[in-house]
């Protein structure tokens, strides 16, 4: 017993460190690209003709491109994959470097960065956990001086290319780990991303599993900055990471185009928080356009005060909130603010028998609601062999569904499986409403508001 717990533990020990050499040997890697490399004319266009080819025939037939460092030109094609929807003009820069597929799937978006460029206070910002540079290069357009530090020189070579490539020639770049030089470091506004990955590589969500440890070092970190930006997985509870950080000022809870993407925490250290019910949260779900963004401001104490509004029957129409609202836990408030009722306390779906266009979230026409049964699920499909499906509060998944009735996925119906106010479950078909002029609506806690990501869900 005692011979397999020892082999176990040293099995997990040799994992550990297979995969921390496997990193510092491919940063070692890249350093040396960097250093004999720009992304020469002839890289550039064998990147933009395969940038739709099977990449794993590329890397078995390197001999049939001489002169072109495979590997690495695979790893530029997948990491641009990555960021085509969300990083759209470093995508259109053809000479952008991507130092690993890793940093790419991690990144902030486009939107996510200009949104967080409203957040800094002062002058001056330095991006702690630097990584990929998207966060850095925006924080840019505001900062007068910014600084850029990253453990990984690989990281640091690529980001003072793309830097250059963007045309940002203010930012001074620190190839450090910030532990270390903390208590030298100085700004109005701190920003770190902590890593949420062990080193397994296995993702984690807790704020005290990220590395490196944000509670032992905001401290020093609040010492030397008027604001401490956090970016914290979607995934990581509110009110236990408010009781981890009590200098908490606000929480921003961002969505993209209804998938929640972001948490962000704003601490400054004049005084801890005794009261977490009264922070500041703003839920905000952002679209294509700059200016569209639909954004609810809330505290706790006034979704805990808020009367619940509950429907006695299903309405005209039907209404989903939007993604950063369901994580931010806003679902009486936004009944009141909107003259709307709740199907059921724990539905978190909405119905009035007047359209509210100003809705944070999306809208439908109700056509049709049907008692559920197995009956059903069986005969459905010869009325509505198309829908997008979403559940709420329902004893069966969408795939159950789908299996159960052959409904196929698309068409311009949707249907809510849900659970009503008096306990009956249903399906609620429904056609989505037109669609208002995108408009920027922000509204503050205590206002009327004109403010989904699926519980188990498709289709937008």
């Amino acid at each position: 017993m005692h011979t397999k717990i020892y082999f176990t533990i040293h099995y997990l020990a040799l994992q550990r460190y297979d995969i921390t050499f496997k990193i510092k040997k491919y940063n070692h890697y890249l350093c040396e690209k960097f250093q004999k490399m720009e992304l020469s004319p002839e890289l550039k266009e064998f990147i933009r003709t395969h940038a739709n080819d099977d990449t794993d025939k590329l890397l078995l037939s390197p001999h049939r491109y001489p002169g072109i460092d495979i590997p690495f030109a695979v790893d530029q094609i997948l990491s641009r994959r990555q960021v085509r929807e969300k990083l759209p003009d470093w995508y259109a820069n053809g000479e952008i470097i991507y130092p690993s597929r890793l940093s790419t799937e991690q990144c902030s978006s486009e939107l996510t960065g200009r949104y967080k460029q409203s957040l800094l206070k002062g002058t001056s910002c330095c991006d702690l956990t630097g990584g990929l540079g998207v966060d850095s290069s925006f924080f840019a357009e505001k900062a007068e001086r910014m600084t850029y530090i990253e453990r990984f020189p690989a990281y640091c070579e690529a980001a003072r290319h793309n830097f250059r490539a963007l045309g940002i020639n203010h930012i001074e770049i620190i190839s450090a780990d910030m532990r270390e030089i903390a208590d030298k470091l100085q700004a109005d506004t701190f920003y770190i991303d902590p890593a949420r990955r062990a080193d397994c590589n296995k993702r984690v969500f807790a704020l005290t599993d990220c590395e490196p440890d944000i509670i032992q070092l905001k401290p020093i970190l609040l010492e030397h900055a008027q604001r401490l930006i956090i970016k914290i997985s979607p995934m990581a509870d509110l009110e236990e990471t408010l009781r981890l950080l009590p200098e908490t000022r606000e929480i921003h809870v961002v969505a993209v185009r209804n998938e929640c993407k972001e948490l962000l925490f704003i601490l400054e250290g004049d005084t801890s928080c005794t009261d977490f019910q009264a922070v500041n949260i703003q839920a905000v779900n952002l679209n294509e356009q700059r200016n569209d963004r639909q954004q609810l401001n809330f505290t706790l104490a006034e979704e805990k005060e808020a009367p619940l509004q509950i429907a006695s029957n299903v309405g005209s129409y039907l209404y989903e909130p939007h993604a950063a609202i369901l994580k931010s836990g806003a679902f009486k408030t936004t009944a009141l603010r909107h003259s709307v009722e709740k199907l059921h306390r724990h539905s978190h779906l909405y119905t009035s028998d007047t359209l509210h266009p100003e809705f944070p979230g999306r809208q439908f026409i109700v056509e049709e609601v049907m008692p559920f049964s197995g009956k059903l699920l069986k005969q459905i499909v010869k009325q509505i062999p198309h829908a997008n499906i979403t559940t709420r509060n329902f004893p069966l998944t969408v795939a159950e569904i789908r299996k159960r009735s052959h409904i196929k996925e698309g068409g311009d119906i949707y249907l809510f499986a849900t659970t009503l106010a008096d306990e009956q479950k249903v399906i609620i078909k429904t056609r989505k409403t037109v669609p208002t002029a995108g408009q920027a609506t922000t509204h503050t806690a205590g206002s009327p508001c004109s403010c989904g990501s699926p519980e188990n869900g498709e289709g937008q």
